[in-house]
Parts: structure tokens; sequence; C-alpha cells
């Protein structure tokens, strides 16, 4: 009878699985989140991998009816809480897509993935697994290396009434080749609703994963082929790098040249603002103006005071502080012509009185 869960407990460490092919301490250095979870997700047929995808995202990405990868992709979520990361690979048998693409596309799910998964999660259908479905765990270590098979989990979909310790007790009494199934990994199972908006068993799922990697060693799993695909993604990356780093400095070019006219442009206005602000009001202007308003207060005492004289000497004090401040105001206006008539009219009224 194969064990159905793990009492262990968690390391959050980014540690590398290394194969007894692997002698170099310079896989050992981390790449990526050590909080992050990245999980491969392979299905041997049909919509199980599909729908394991939508129900750990909690969002649907996939129809329900979906049966074949058009191209892997990575999606972030969270699961119970926990950053993730998914990956799709291509279905085991997927009579749907050519060799040459299935090829690829398992490529790029490595290339997505690197520099390892921390779990393989092999999705079937409950009550759709098949004889062919024995042949899974030979084809993954074909495709993924001969020690996958320590990161893998199998994801059961179901879609009916049982519950908890019932459900897992169909899955132990179930035909002969589910169970030997189950045992070719290492007894490690989760059942999984079909209706991705079904989030109860998320805890139960993540608790499994995370002690089935820290049991592990709390790493992930690498292999030659992750190795050569990380290798791929950082030649690329600095070459893109590079591509990027030329169209950034031409960026910054054309902005400098921008910024420049419309510094220009801006000290333009502003100068002919300036310019049209001092035409109409300078120095000269106001020399002029309180000059005017002095000469207009002297004139305007005087004939205050003369006016004022008839009134005796307190009338000459009155009216001529009153003839000063009218003679003020006016006297702005006042020209050379204007001054002369008022001083020969003094005259005659000195003359009159």
């Amino acid at each position: 009878m194969f064990s159905i869960d793990y009492i262990l407990t968690w390391t959050p460490m980014e540690k590398r699985f290394t194969p007894a092919w692997q002698k170099s301490s310079s896989f050992d250095i981390p790449t990526g989140s050590s909080t992050e979870l990245r999980l491969m997700i392979v299905g041997s047929s049909g919509t199980p991998q599909f729908l394991l995808t939508n129900a750990i995202l909690g969002r649907e990405e996939f129809p329900e009816d979906t049966t074949t990868i058009s191209d892997s992709r990575k999606y972030i979520g969270e699961l119970a809480g926990r950053r993730v990361a998914v990956v799709n690979a291509p279905n085991i048998y997927d009579k749907d897509i050519s060799r040459p693409k299935r090829k690829r596309e398992l490529r790029r799910s490595k290339c997505l993935c690197i520099p390892g998964p921390h779990a393989f999660l092999v999705a079937f259908d409950i009550e759709d697994i098949s004889l062919n479905d024995m042949k899974a765990p030979k084809l993954l270590r074909k495709r993924f290396g001969r020690h996958c098979l320590r990161h893998c989990m199998v994801l059961l979909a179901y879609d009916g009434n049982l519950e908890g310790a019932a459900l897992e007790k169909r899955v132990q009494k179930t035909d002969w080749y589910l169970r030997e199934l189950v045992e070719k990994y290492n007894g490690r199972f989760q059942v999984f609703s079909k209706n991705w908006r079904d989030r109860s068993r998320d805890r139960e799922l993540l608790q499994k994963i995370e002690r089935m990697v820290a049991s592990l060693g709390g790493g992930f799993f690498s292999s030659r082929t992750f190795q050569k695909a990380e290798d791929f993604v950082k030649k690329e990356e600095k070459r893109l790098r590079k591509k990027r780093s030329a169209e950034i400095e031409k960026a910054w070019t054309d902005l400098e040249k921008q910024i420049d006219e419309d510094k220009d442009v801006y000290t333009n206005n502003v100068g002919a603002e300036i310019r049209a602000k001092a035409e109409m009001n300078n120095g000269w202007l106001r020399t002029s103006l309180a000059r005017g308003l002095g000469m207009g207060f002297v004139v305007g005492a005087i004939m205050g005071a003369l006016f004022g004289s008839i009134e005796g000497p307190g009338g000459m004090v009155f009216y001529g502080i009153i003839g000063g401040a009218v003679g003020g105001s006016a006297g702005g206006t006042v020209n050379s012509s204007t001054q002369s008539n008022l001083q020969t009219n003094i005259s005659l009224a000195t003359l009159r009185y």
C-alpha cells in the first residue's frame, strides 16, 4: 500500500537537486525568487492538465474543452497564498500536435521553468485512467530526465460527491493500474475539482507539494536539458540587453534633442513677454510721471494759496493744501506748454488781487 501524506518540515531554500553526472558547484547558484514555487504541469491526454492549471490559478486560463496546447506559456498566480509560476508542457499522448511542434514546445516549457521546477504535477482524469497511462512515467523520464519522478505528484481530476477520506479510499481501492500508476510516483497523489472556482483543497495541495520538495532537500529539479535551456536563455537575454541598450541610448539622444528644442521655444516666448512688459512700463516712463506729479502739486498749492488769500491767512493755508492735492493729481498729465499757461494765469491773478 502506498503512502498518502508526509510529515516533514518545509525548508524555503533555493537548492538544486544534483544528479550523479553533475559535479560542478557552479550549478548551486540560486536563480529566481526563493519564495516562488515553480510547477511544471504535464497531462497524459485530454483536458486534465488544463483543468488543473485553472484550479491552481483560481481563474480560467483555458476553456473547459481544451485538449491540446498551442504554445507553452508561464502563468503567475497564488495557491493558498503562496506565489506560484505554472508552466504547461505538451500532453504526453497529444495526437493533435506534430512531432516537431511537440519538441519545440517541450523545449519552450523548460525555458519558461528555469532553472528547474520544484514539482512536476502529472494530471489524469480519475474516471478515465487507461492502461496506456502506465507508460507515462517512462516518457516523463525520457523528456525531462531520469530523476524527474522524484519530483512528481499525480493529480486526479474529479467531479463527484465524495470528499476527504472517502475520496482517498476510493483511489486506493480502484483498479489496479491506477494504484500501480500512483505507486510509480512514490505514492504521491492529490484529487482536485474540475470546477476551478472550488478552492477548498488548495491548502492541502500546497502542503503536499511543499512536503515533497522538503523531502528532497528543499530544492528544485535540474538536468542537462534544463541547464542547457538556462544557458541559452541567458545568452539570448544578454543579446537582447545589448540590442535594447543601443535603443535606450538613441531614445535618450532624441529626448535630449527634443528638450533643447522645447527649451529654445520656451526661452523665446519668455523673452518676448519680458520685452512687451518692459516697453509698457520702464524707469524712464516712471520718472516722467513722477516729475509731472511734482509740478502739479506746486502749481496747485500756489493757486490754492492765491485764492485762499481772499479768506485771509487761514484760507490761504486751507486752500493751499487743497489746491496742492488737486494740482498734484492732475500734474501727471501737464506738459511744458500747460505749465507756461498756468504760470501766466497765476501772474494775472496776483495782479488782480
